[in-house]
């Protein structure tokens, strides 16, 4: 059990470090982090409120057998609730905390909520595999990472709504809409494994990839670009 634990968990403090390394202005004090953290892992339960009536509804197969399932399991059982969930527990932490002052500090509390909500969900993916060690290595890889990066996408947009008055509406849409967009594409790549002919795995695996190679780069990007907002010097 204890092997278990530490393998959902360790992926997710190695890249807690990474994205705290990132706050290179002025670093959030860890007891916020961890209640942002706290809060992460509680949406992991508000998620399940959202896609359990979605399902009972109708809006995705239980188990999909067609590319249109697979987008809709990913989308309305995955990317939606979930996102949702984690855009209301980062809102509820940040509207009134007065360390949320800096553009960076946007993208750090919601990749360490996400974050929080990916450490619970690996647990849980981890002991009810019969296989926890190719489970744990394919999340660590890919799902943990994945949530970061959707967190980094929701964070960005969020940072730009809350500190430039002048930023496009439009981007009040992308706060939900990117990393919606990014996850359900994302699962969606990885579902679509089980419903498409077995000769296009090959293509499948280096579309999903590519996604998650060009969602490393955006997520960097975005990074790079409130850092230089909050008057740091990107090389």
């Amino acid at each position: 059990m204890t092997y278990i634990l530490l393998a959902a968990l360790a992926p997710v403090v190695v890249l807690l470090y990474y994205i705290y390394r990132k706050d290179e202005v002025q670093k959030e004090p860890v007891k916020e982090l961890l209640k942002a953290f706290g809060l992460g892992s509680l949406s992991t339960f508000l998620s399940l409120c959202i896609s359990t009536p979605l399902g009972i509804l109708g809006f995705f197969p239980s188990e999909p057998s067609t590319l249109i399932g697979a987008a809709a399991v990913s989308f309305f059982g995955a990317a939606i609730p979930e996102e949702i969930a984690k855009f209301v527990l980062l809102w509820l932490f940040v509207r009134r905390n007065k360390f949320f002052d800096e553009h960076m500090d946007g993208i750090v509390y919601a990749a360490v909520v996400s974050l929080g909500f990916a450490a619970l969900e690996n647990v849980m993916y981890l002991f009810s595999s019969e296989d926890w060690v190719s489970t744990g290595i394919t999340r660590a890889l890919f799902s943990v990472p994945g949530h970061m990066f959707f967190g980094i996408l929701m964070g960005y947009y969020y940072s730009l709504v809350r500190f430039d008055p002048v930023t496009p509406r439009i981007n009040r849409f992308w706060v939900l809409g990117a990393p919606v967009l990014a996850h359900g594409i994302f699962d969606t790549i990885l579902f679509s494994a089980g419903v498409l002919p077995e000769a296009l795995s090959l293509v499948i695996m280096i579309a999903f990839l590519f996604f998650c190679n060009s969602l490393r780069k955006e997520a960097s990007k975005r990074i790079r670009m409130h850092l230089v907002r909050d008057g740091v010097v990107v090389e």
